[in-house]
């Protein structure tokens, strides 16, 4: 599912008072942390993932959003919010 502008703008909102619930350390996205993103994502819906310093972060966030079937909102800086809806969700997106 894409998400337009709207939505976009609507989850970045909702993600402002949010706190990072995964850091990727100096390992990159291992099969652990895609694990541990998976479980957060599924309970969440809408997480901050932290990203490692350094060059890429936005190929990092790419990664991780598809490795979860996840979409990537936005990228500030070194964190990335990450949003898949569940069947029974909390969120109810703008058209």
């Amino acid at each position: 599912m894409a998400l337009n502008t709207k939505q976009r703008q609507f989850l970045k909102a909702q993600a402002h008072a949010l706190n990072p619930v995964v850091m990727l350390g100096s390992d990159g996205l291992s099969e652990n942390v895609i694990k541990e993103i998976d479980s957060s994502i599924e309970h969440h819906e809408l997480i901050k993932v932290k990203l490692n310093a350094g060059e890429g972060r936005k190929e990092q966030a790419q990664q991780a959003a598809d490795a979860v079937q996840a979409e990537l909102v936005n990228v500030v800086g070194r964190v990335a919010i990450l949003f898949r809806q569940n069947k029974e969700s909390r969120f109810i997106l703008p058209r």
